[in-house]
């Protein structure tokens, strides 16, 4: 059974998990929490707070061994193997996150795009097929796939939730700036760039004052 983790932690997991990316490419075998909690941005007492969350590791003196906290974080995240992903609105935003080659070496793919106009023109170029949005439930439920992307209109979002979740989708990332009801087992992680701003220029002109 898969440790429950608070949010806050599993986001700074997820740094972690990069930092030690970053060491592992430049041949560092150990890291002390102190070099890997300056590396994330984070108090030494954090990590080490956070790590313990679901074990123990480390040795006195000596630190954390790359490869082995690597590989424990990243099985925390699911992420020891490819996992596919279904994205819905193929604009300028999913087109791009289709276009985009790293998502694989972070263990997700983008498999196929859906879309209520198929056949318009689009800058980006990407491999995956984009298929009619009537197509959905047809194509994910058999393949088993989890998690979906919403990059559609505002009025559109709801419908392609209810849409993904029918056909067995239990995680969804949704940039529609709106807040999508889903059941209570399904994740929903809401990504307003609006809001982001927002809250950009707050802090921003805090630090100036």
């Amino acid at each position: 059974m898969r440790i429950a983790i608070p949010k806050k932690t599993v986001y700074r997991l997820s740094v972690y998990l990069r930092c030690l990316d970053r060491f592992a490419e430049s041949g560092v075998q150990t890291v002390s929490s102190h070099a890997l909690a300056q590396a994330a941005g984070v108090k030494p007492t954090q990590l080490r707070k956070d790590l313990t969350s679901f074990g123990h590791f480390g040795t006195r003196g000596l630190g954390y061994d790359v490869l082995t906290l690597r590989g424990k974080i990243a099985e925390v995240l699911g992420r020891t193997q490819l996992q596919p992903v279904v994205l819905v609105g193929v604009g300028n935003l999913g087109a791009a996150l289709m276009a985009y080659k790293g998502f694989e070496k972070e263990s997700f793919e983008i498999v196929a795009g859906f879309d209520v106009d198929v056949k318009r023109k689009r800058r980006k170029t990407y491999i995956q097929p984009i298929l009619p949005l009537d197509k959905l439930e047809s194509f994910v439920r058999p393949r088993k796939i989890r998690m979906g992307i919403i990059t559609v209109p505002t009025a559109a979002a709801q419908d392609v939730a209810n849409r993904l979740i029918a056909a067995g989708v239990n995680a969804i990332l949704n940039f529609a700036p709106v807040v999508v009801r889903v059941p209570s087992n399904v994740v929903v992680s809401n990504v307003n760039l609006a809001i982001e701003l927002e809250n950009l220029s707050y802090f921003r002109s805090l630090a100036e004052q």
